[in-house]
């Protein structure tokens, strides 16, 4: 008897927030799979139908996965992706029985009362349409039915409560060498693999197919536009559905090989729905996941009590960026400063690193710039590694940095505070340019109004000392710490050090005892005179 196979690997991520739990399966032997109709698993092969006709058969992920929740928004369902591979064989090459499904169910009862052949073992003929059927599917359909609609006899289609896609295409891809459509035979014995992603902020789910071994085409087999508010539960059902139908040709359906389950706490984000306003600076956690390719420390280019950076490489667009991750903010006032970064994100100066845009995930905040490739200023003052700059050099970094701060206090349409100016926020570009960067500590105000913030931020050693008093950062307390950092940059010293008796030096009030002492000269970094 001849076997009409289905060979699966699937990678599930359902977006979740909270503490994750990951799911593993590497075959099916001693697995507490849930099976229903005529699925069975004989030495850890996991078989829908048993060749019988008008038969079907699930298997569903043993317990729900979460699909929305608070952290998302109200009614917002979660972001998901789902790659699995595939092969099918039947009796006859060119024949085959109807094919199968990915699908997600808010409830396993329904599937009970599904039908076999062309219903997939999804819905029946009474169901089809129903809002309140809360089920969507990915279908790889190999026989042609009019009734539902279908393109033709080899085609992926999107399902939502109906077997009717919404999006439906010709099995295939697209070539990323020359753009050109290959066609797949979903019946021709060959391992194709599938990618399902569901985007839940642009309502939109992507799939993608192509042979295994292959990578993933960049252009998708088919986008949809698909709200899934209306069918997401707080949580839902996983499984794979498949059925045969009249005609005995073809015999069984089967997925075999490796599952994998895992709730997506690592592409997990917080997004509310007055983020909307701020989509073009909204990076998604998963493109800057991948970027900076999954946080790595050998991305790293920097870190301390302000957080660390890492270096990334969007893919779309293509360009080097540098992720800061922080800690989050409190949710209250969250609303105001997203908004001041979204305004920051338009500060156009030739002395500023630019804020491209943020993601809010919990526990931490993103903020991402462009990359400066000769690092931060500091590198150069104090460990040697990047080189050492000459007198003309850091005047002129001195001189980009000042008309930076022009430029934030007096030209731009807003007042902006940016309450951290520092060596180690000053980057170089290209060509050696200082630039003042991170503007996560920034506030902003109009101009003739009176600056509002009464939280003192900032690093010690540069904190103007009205700051103790009022609270207040103005561009008064700004230029103070730029004074800071002239002196930094002259005497190569840190704004704060210990002496040889441990005793904490502040260069402030270290150059102004030499100059008391009539040895002002004596400051300057002679060390690293170039």
């Amino acid at each position: 008897m001849l076997l009409h196979m289905v060979t699966l690997l699937l990678l599930l991520a359902a977006a979740a927030s909270g503490n994750g739990v990951q799911f593993t399966y590497n075959g099916f032997a001693g697995v507490n799979l849930t099976l229903d109709g005529a699925a069975i698993m004989p030495n850890g092969l996991l078989m829908l139908t048993n060749g019988t006709i008008q038969t079907k058969g699930q298997a569903f992920h043993p317990s729900p996965l979460p699909f929305r929740g608070e952290a998302y928004g109200t009614g917002a369902a979660r972001s998901f992706s789902t790659t699995f591979v595939f092969a099918i064989f039947g009796q006859y090459a060119d024949l085959s029985s109807h094919g199968m499904a990915f699908f997600v169910s808010a409830s396993r009862e329904l599937l009970s009362t599904a039908m076999p052949g062309q219903f997939l073992g999804l819905l029946n003929v009474t169901d089809g349409g129903n809002r309140s059927d809360r089920i969507f599917a990915v279908e790889l359909d190999t026989l042609f039915n009019a009734e539902f609609r279908d393109i033709n006899s080899n085609h992926v289609g999107v399902d939502v409560d109906s077997l009717v896609s919404l999006g439906s295409a010709d099995a295939g891809y697209y070539d990323d060498g020359t753009g050109t459509f290959r066609n797949l035979s979903l019946i021709s014995r060959k391992a194709m693999q599938v990618w399902v992603d569901y985007d839940g902020g642009a309502t939109e789910v992507a799939v993608t197919v192509a042979p295994l071994g292959m990578a993933r085409p960049k252009k998708p087999l088919l986008k949809t536009d698909v709200d899934l508010s209306g069918v997401a539960q707080s949580t839902m059902f996983v499984g794979f559905s498949s059925a045969t139908a009249l005609s005995a040709l073809v015999l069984v359906l089967g997925i075999g090989a490796y599952m994998f389950v895992r709730r997506l706490v690592k592409y997990s984000e917080l997004r509310e729905d007055w983020e909307d306003a701020f989509g073009p600076h909204r990076f998604s956690y998963k493109e800057l996941y991948h970027a900076t390719k999954g946080f790595s420390d050998k991305n790293l280019l920097g870190s301390g009590g302000f957080g660390s950076v890492y270096r990334g490489n969007l893919r779309k667009p293509e360009m080097e960026v540098a992720v800061k991750r922080v800690s989050h903010e409190s949710r209250q006032g969250m609303k105001e400063f997203v908004a001041e970064l979204a305004s920051i994100g338009r500060l156009r100066h030739q002395n500023l690193v630019p804020l491209l845009g943020y993601c809010r995930r919990k526990g931490e905040l993103l903020l991402v710039y462009d990359y400066m490739p000769n690092g931060s200023l500091d590198k150069y003052l104090y460990d040697g590694s990047s080189g050492t700059l000459d007198w003309r050099q850091r005047f002129h970094v001195i001189r980009g940095v000042a008309s930076g701060l022009l430029y934030l206090h007096e030209d731009w349409e807003q007042v902006v505070i940016h309450r951290d100016v520092k060596a180690s926020n000053v980057l170089l570009d290209s060509e050696k340019n200082g630039r003042l960067g991170d503007f996560g500590l920034a506030r902003l105000y109009d101009h003739g109004a009176d600056a509002q913030t009464t939280h003192v931020v900032g690093t010690m050693g540069y904190l103007a000392p009205e700051l103790g008093h009022t609270g207040k950062a103005t561009p008064s307390t700004d230029v103070f710490a730029f004074g800071a950092f002239l002196l930094e940059i002259t005497c190569g010293r840190r704004p704060i050090q210990q002496n040889e008796r441990n005793n904490r030096i502040v260069l402030v009030d270290w150059v102004i005892e030499q100059w008391r002492k009539g040895s002002i000269i004596g400051a300057v970094d002679t060390s690293k005179w170039v």
